[in-house]
């Protein structure tokens, strides 16, 4: 008798894996569609393969010296694509040792705001209407009414300005419109019969939420993350340009902005391009993130 069931264990185990499978190519057909979201996609590849190899197509290091001679030389000359900076720097590798931070920025910080948005969502939710859900929504509004870029201003300011505590920073403030999303999925999905089966069985109130729940709320999470992470990236650019940014010789899009607007009417393309990059990054972010949302959405499914 042991062997049929362990051959309907292994056939249960094969459909299930076939049907993640299924559901998979459903969604990259599905994502597949949306030309805007597949360009994004493209888009932020080349650019963070761009950030990874910055040690090897940078023609410049980070803190290159100073070239009084080469100042403000104009885009398109020779050895200088994008031209050059006030000290005389090749401004195409600035932006190459810049997109290092400036992409980085964005997934640390959601990762951070991720986390904790997940977990106290996650226990307001299963917990709703009790003095915990109460505690903890009350405390994510608190957060979600202070004006989060003042607030960053404010702390970042305080502490030693430095690219992991702007990392930090962004993400402990983001976190707020996170922990919404997931305790609405939560006060839906703790009702479930498959929910209700799990408690019936005798699973902790830990095992329920991580094990059972979460893993049924990870779309909107990844979705809203996704769409959020185009927000922190501007964070930092704000940041680096109100000198808040990572000292030197870090760089980011955001510090080169910063210098260069005292230096507008001797080289105007120095603004130009990293406002152009974040711009397209900021831009492409969002047409995954609705590519995403579009490829998750049920109603769309064909």
């Amino acid at each position: 008798m042991a062997a049929p069931n362990l051959n309907t264990e292994a056939q249960d185990q094969l459909q299930g894996l076939a049907h993640e499978e299924s559901q998979f190519r459903q969604f990259v057909r599905r994502f597949a569609r949306n030309k805007l979201a597949v360009v994004g996609l493209l888009v932020l590849l080349f650019l963070y393969t761009v950030a990874f190899l910055a040690p090897y197509i940078a023609s410049e290091p980070q803190d290159a010296p100073v070239n009084t001679a080469a100042r403000f030389v104009p885009p398109l000359s020779p050895g200088h694509p994008l031209g050059t900076d006030n000290m005389g720097r090749d401004l195409l590798s600035r932006m190459i040792w810049g997109s290092r931070i400036s992409l980085s920025v964005g997934f640390v910080a959601m990762g951070v705001a991720v986390v904790l948005g997940s977990l106290v969502g996650a226990v307001a939710g299963y917990y709703g209407g009790t003095w915990i859900d109460i505690l903890l929504m009350r405390i994510a509004e608190a957060i979600d009414v202070i004006p989060v870029f003042f607030l960053l201003v404010t702390v970042v300011a305080v502490l030693k300005p430095s690219v992991y505590n702007i990392m930090v920073v962004i993400g402990v403030t983001s976190w707020p419109g996170l922990a919404y999303i997931v305790r609405g999925q939560f006060l839906s999905l703790r009702q479930r019969d498959f929910t209700e089966a799990s408690r019936a069985m005798g699973a902790t109130d830990s095992r329920l939420i991580f094990r059972h729940i979460l893993p049924n709320a990870v779309a909107p999470i990844i979705v809203s993350a996704t769409l959020r992470i185009g927000g922190a990236i501007l964070s930092e650019a704000g940041l680096s340009f109100l000198g808040l940014g990572a000292p030197p010789p870090s760089v980011s899009w955001g510090q080169i902005l910063s210098v260069s607007r005292s230096f507008l009417k001797q080289g105007p393309w120095l603004m130009f391009w990293p406002g152009l990059a974040i711009f397209i990054t900021v831009l492409a972010f969002n047409f995954v993130g609705d590519g995403i949302r579009d490829a998750l959405d049920p109603k769309l499914k064909r």
